[in-house]
Order: structure tokens, then sequence, then C-alpha cells
């Protein structure tokens, strides 16, 4: 492979793709490149070292005629230290950025490098903007289709052509297999390559999805909603009693006391947040702070999730057990005087691409117009972005497999959404366990956190599945319960569960745990 450092030039490539016009390329080699890679950053691939590796640096801008967008695809494509595996890595984005200029993004390239992938990422036109007021609007009540359109979903369509044209350029072989990694943002995009794509990728990894993005998005904002219409703003610990107290309440209802809460429908049928109003000795800079019924009835509406006017359910709710007061349903208290601290992509859809508007309040809304916008969402945009399509069966018949996942404690994006979509697709498609499994992880956060470790061996057994035919019946996890003590556990494909072996001692090692398919 030494030599293919000299064919590290730009005239050695020449990517074609249909309705763009490339406006440049550049190649350079990248030399004794190391790094440390989490796997928190890999999601379902462990840890590991990136050791004076060399590879080379590909950017490729291009445009679609007529659309005045500038899109950037990054591939690093390996050399040596290590070789090439004769695969693709594509890997996703975050938030309103669709990959290249994430932090995390970098970090996952640099663990596929390290594994022998090559890899690529794409900005899908948006340049460095972290949040969409860069992009989102041509004028005040003109929204950037186009660009909104890169991000959904053309753009990534571009990104695999593009990618598997530099690899045949520069090693004279198509890769072997391709494989799409990525969680939020980036397990939304793995969905929509699924759905819209499905010759893109042989492998897909998709954590916690945005699916239904057009209803996900407000949902994300439901809480303040909440708060603005009861005028009332709680103290962050009066949150966190609740949900210390949901947890003691439902921690045992899986019949397991570690700290976790497995089956949250059973604990929202038993948990009543209200019965605590008025509890006293809460952790709180005000001694004298007592749980409030704005504090229950947000919290209740967070857990049970988005609903119209008329009492009518959007999407799933988060767990009890899930952090709100640090995500979702944040709040700052000073000199006695609380205020609401909405999450910033939950207000840029309203403002941005709802009502068009940057100055737009989204403080003072009647719950009759946050109804009113998120039915405009899901007529201007369903189409866009949403990932909700169930008929998979292009990419059954391309050969595609996909694993998706959703930690259960996600206080972002409610897990519940990502099991409905399953559910839906195995409604529609009998055997969809034959190309597609989904993992619900109790004790797992948004993409990596909490008590549960991320399903890090879930990605060879992806490879493995789409090379061999080998389907993951389980999946390995490390858990953190009460004590402190790691435990070696399993997932199970949704809607299976992993349950303790009566005749095991304790809850320590893998073996004594099963997926229960009754």
């Amino acid at each position: 492979m030494t030599s293919l450092i000299t064919s590290c030039v730009p005239s050695t490539f020449s990517p074609s793709l249909f309705g763009a016009s490339i406006l440049s390329l550049s190649a350079s080699p990248v030399v004794n490149a190391s790094a440390y890679v989490p796997g928190e950053y890999r999601f379902t691939q462990p840890t590991v070292n990136l050791t004076d590796a060399t590879y080379c640096n590909v950017t490729v801008t291009y445009t679609h005629p007529g659309q005045n967008d500038s899109i950037i695809v990054e591939a690093w494509l390996p050399i040596e230290s290590p070789s090439w595996n004769g695969r693709l890595q594509a890997v996703g984005g975050a938030g309103w950025q669709a990959g290249r200029i994430s932090p995390g993004s970098y970090i996952a390239m640099q663990g596929a490098i390290a594994d022998g992938y090559a890899t690529i990422t794409t900005d899908a036109g948006l340049g460095n903007a972290v949040e969409a007021s860069p992009w989102a609007l041509l004028s005040p009540g003109n929204v950037d289709l186009y660009a909104l359109q890169n991000l959904a979903s053309v753009s990534l369509e571009d990104e695999a052509i593009i990618g598997k044209s530099l690899i045949e350029n520069f090693y004279g072989r198509k890769p072997a297999y391709s494989y799409w990694n990525g969680c939020s943002q980036g397990g939304r995009q793995g969905i929509m390559l699924a759905q819209r794509y499905p010759d893109a990728y042989d492998g897909i990894a998709a954590g916690a999805p945005g699916i239904y993005w057009s209803k996900l998005i407000p949902s994300i904002q439901w809480p303040q909603q909440v708060m603005n219409m009861l005028g009332s703003y709680p103290d962050p610990c009066e949150f966190d009693a609740i949900s210390a107290a949901a947890l003691a309440a439902c921690d045992g209802l899986d019949g397991l006391v570690d700290g976790i809460v497995s089956d949250i429908k059973a604990c929202l049928a038993s948990f009543n947040p209200f019965a605590l109003v008025g509890q006293s000795g809460l952790n709180c800079s005000d001694s004298g702070t007592r749980i409030s019924q704005t504090a229950a009835a947000v919290a209740n509406a967070t857990w049970h999730g988005i609903e119209t006017a008329k009492g009518k359910p959007v999407l799933p709710g988060i767990s009890p057990s899930a952090d709100v007061a640090g995500s979702v349903a944040v709040t700052n208290c000073s000199s006695g005087v609380c205020v609401g601290e909405p999450t910033l992509i939950g207000v840029q859809w309203l403002q941005l691409f709802l009502a068009m508007d940057p100055e737009f309040n989204v403080g003072n809304l009647t719950h009759q117009e946050f109804d009113r916008l998120i039915r405009l969402g899901t007529q201007l945009y369903q189409s866009i972005i949403d990932t909700d399509d169930p008929d998979l069966s292009a990419f059954r018949d391309a050969g595609g497999k996909m694993v998706s996942y959703h930690g259960l404690d996600d206080s972002m994006l409610p897990p519940g959404g990502t099991e409905q979509y399953f559910d839906a697709v195995a409604s529609l498609l009998p055997d969809a366990k034959d190309f597609y499994r989904h993992f619900s992880i109790p004790g797992f956060a948004h993409c990596h956190g909490g008590r549960s470790g991320s399903p890090s061996g879930l990605f060879a057994q992806l490879r493995t599945w789409v090379e061999n035919g080998t389907s993951p019946e389980e999946t390995p996890v490390e858990v953190a319960v009460l004590t402190g003590e790691l435990q070696h556990r399993i997932l199970c494909p949704y809607p299976e569960v992993a349950r303790l072996n009566e005749s095991c001692a304790d809850a320590v090692e893998r073996a004594c745990w099963f997926c229960d398919r009754s």
C-alpha cells in the first residue's frame, strides 16, 4: 500500500455525480495520525487507539446547478498502518449538523481508519454552521428548501456515490461492502438511507433516530410549552426529586432493583407524580422549596408525550427516570425567580421553519397555536425530512441489513417513537426481522451516558449479518448498577426483553441473562 501515497493527488480522482457539478477537489496524504478514540463517539463500536496511521484525505466540493448550493464531502482513504480492509464506513451527524464539522464525526472517522475502513462524511452544504439560523431562511418568510432537502436526504445519496467513486479511483476496485454508522441526526440519516436510497449501503447502524422529525422536534419544546401555558417555571430540584421518586418506585417493576427502569409502560401506569405535590426536603438552594403542582404537571406531560389541545396523542414521551431537568425541562433560577431555558433545536424549528421568522416569540403560544404549528410542519416538511415510511421492502430486496437502538433513558428523543416505527415496519413486512433488528437499551441516555454502556459490539454483529448471514440474536452490554458494580448483560431484539435466569445468584455475568420471547 505504500506506493499508494504517490497516488494521493487530485489527478487520481474523477468523481461523477448525476445532477451535480464538481467545483473543486483536493487530495493530500496525512501521515503519523494518532488519536485515542473513545467508544462513546463510535456508538456501536468499542474504544480504539489510532496509532501512526497514514491515509489520503480527499475533499470534494460540488453543487447542484441552479440550486445555489455548495456541498463538501470529505473522505479518508487508508494507505498503511492500517491498510484498507476493503470496506467503506460513512459516519453521521448530530443536531443540525449533517456530519463533517461535528467533532464527534471526525472522532468516529478516526475510529474507522483505526479499524481499516475507508470513511466519509458530508456537510450537506451547511458549511460551518452548528445551528440552523445561518442557513434556514433565504429571507424572512422564505425557507431555503434546497438546504433543508440536502440535510434531509439528497446529500446522503451523493455522499455514498462520491465515496465509492473515490475508493475505486484510488484502490482500483469498489468497496466490497459499505456501512453507515450514526446516532441522533446520524440515526435519522441512516433510517432515511434505508427508506429512500436502499442501494447506498449494505449495512446501517442507526442510533436514537429522529424518525418523526416534523412532530419530534416540537416534542422537544413540549415541556417548555407546558410551562409557558401554566405561566410557572419550577426549580430544577423539583424535577430531580420527582425523577428520583419515580426511579425508586419503578426500579423493581422489572423484577430487579438495580437503578434502572426497564418497563416504562408499567411505570407510567403505576406512578403518580401529583402525589408528591407539597413534598419538602429537596436538594435545593432554597431549603423551603416544595414540589409544585406545575412541576408534577410538566413531568407528567413530558412522560406521556406531546398531545393536542383535544387530548390526542402525537408522540410517545420519555421515561420517568430520564433526566428532564438537564435536557427538555430546563429552568434557570436566580434571586428566587425561575425562567424556562428551551433547547435550541426545538426553538429554531418553530421560529425558522414554521413561523419562518427569527424574531418569532415561542414563549406565548396557546395550546391551539402550538397544535397549528405542528400540523403546519407536517404539511410542509413530512415528505422532505420525516423518515416514517415503514416500507423497507426495497432495502430488503437489495440485501440490506439494519440495526437500530435507542436508550430508554433518552431525555431528548422518545425511545417509544423508534419502537413505534419498528412495529409499523413489522406490521407491513412480516419478514422484517430477517433484515431489521431494533434494540431498546434500559438505562441508556441519548447516544451515550446513563447507567448502561453503549452497544459497542453491535456494529461487528451487523457486519457479520451482512457478510455471513448471521443475525444478531442478542448483543452484549455493560451496566453500572446502584452499587457501582459493573455487570455484563445482554440486549435483546425488540420486542423481546432481557430476563435474569432465576438459577443465577446474581446478575453479574452475561450467561445469567436470556431473551424472553414470550
